[in-house]
């Protein structure tokens, strides 16, 4: 593609997913900036984009996207957009020919160990079972401490292995550490406050936030089409990878892909519930039918395989030592560009963390005020980046 020069730019934002539809958003609508957004893909909404399949039925091209939180003002910024609908996010882990609520709950316990437990019944059955591990060092670790052996080869050890192509003993504690262990029934994926979907689905509400006439979008355009030829007035957002921004000079960021496979089936429903886990079973990881949260009546469904990756798109920063050293030495370039060139790094690629959905949004907005308080003013010479 050739290298295009946009003029009149204050606001330069390299991606077209949450966090570059929210600070386009807030630049062109709070503070009246003209902004310029590309992105390599054909479409917006970045990895929540969702679209029909071939039948009709919505379906969530790049892996389900389960919006929740707690935060009631993040939730009425993003109903300026869209409308949301209750969403019921109930995953199942199958487990020895037996689909289990996960994370792991009070019915998990008794069904895996055969007998009725309450909340004090069963705290006392993990403590009997956890091994005795002050400080965990790593995910292996963390879980043995919390639930012991049996449940952690049952239902975390095989699924960590397909995930990340790594055994849980040499990755983060945090890897396994985000999902909870309940002494409860409640059969929720999460227990936040809000768990919601935006009906007519996200790329609606990402195009609706970037309808706006101080916004334009360019599509089908990677960074490297517009940089060192467009000037902003005021500032740059960047969204894709760090490495990929300084040429990989210091090495590549590792990360794990993801493959899909969208079965269509002439049936109403195919599953129980909208995710299933395979920590044992077949290639795949988990399999997703998104129609139970998105609110679509249809005859037919469409389920999708998900297969972890060690090439393609990059979806998952992986979490070990190694990857966190190299991620602080490129975070120190990053700074010392936001600094001279006032380029502010912002994402799951760009910052090399995970997110959740909310938890992206929230880091575009605490961007966008950054944005705001250091570039109020516009720099006639400012370099392109």
């Amino acid at each position: 593609m050739s290298r295009t020069v946009f003029e009149d730019v204050d606001l330069l934002v390299c991606g077209a997913g949450p966090v570059g539809c929210v600070i386009a958003e807030r630049a062109a609508n709070l503070l009246g900036w003209n902004v310029l957004v590309v992105d390599r893909r054909p479409h917006v909404a970045g990895n929540c984009h969702d679209s029909p399949a071939a039948n009709g039925v919505l379906v969530h091209n790049y892996g389900p996207h389960y919006f929740r939180t707690s935060d009631e003002a993040l939730l009425r910024y993003l109903s300026q957009f869209a409308e949301f609908i209750p969403a019921n996010y109930e995953v199942r882990s199958l487990v020895r020919g037996t689909e289990f609520p996960f994370p792991i709950n009070l019915t998990t316990l008794e069904r895996f160990f055969g007998r009725a437990l309450d909340a004090a019944s069963a705290e006392k059955l993990l403590a009997e079972k956890r091994v005795p591990i002050a400080k965990p060092a790593n995910s292996e670790e963390f879980v043995l401490s919390r639930v012991g052996r049996e449940l952690y080869e049952a239902f975390y050890l095989n699924y960590t292995l397909k995930q990340w192509d790594a055994h849980p003993r040499d990755l983060d504690p945090s890897v396994c550490g985000r999902v909870p262990v309940r002494l409860d029934r409640d059969h929720r994926y999460v227990g936040h406050t809000f768990q919601v979907m935006p009906k007519g689905g996200f790329t609606r509400l990402f195009a609706r936030m970037l309808d706006h006439p101080k916004i334009r979008v360019t599509l089908d355009t990677p960074f490297s089409a517009v940089r060192g030829r467009t000037r902003p007035r005021r500032a740059t957002v960047y969204c894709g990878p760090i490495d990929e921004y300084f040429d990989n000079r210091l090495g590549r960021l590792p990360y794990r892909s993801l493959q899909f496979e969208f079965v269509p089936y002439q049936v109403e429903w195919r599953q129980p519930c909208v995710q299933i886990n395979y920590p044992n079973d077949f290639a795949h990881t988990r399999s997703v039918e998104i129609k139970h949260v998105t609110g679509q009546a249809h005859p037919e469904t469409v389920v999708s395989y998900e297969t972890p990756a060690s090439e393609g798109e990059p979806f998952y920063p992986v979490p070990r030592k190694e990857s966190a050293a190299l991620y602080a030495r490129y975070r120190a370039l990053a700074d010392t560009e936001t600094q001279r060139h006032r380029v502010y790094f912002c994402g799951r690629l760009a910052q090399y963390r995970y997110f959740n959905t909310d938890e992206v949004i929230q880091e575009a907005l605490a961007c966008f005020q950054t944005i705001r308080e250091r570039c109020a003013v516009p720099v006639s010479s400012h370099p392109a980046v």
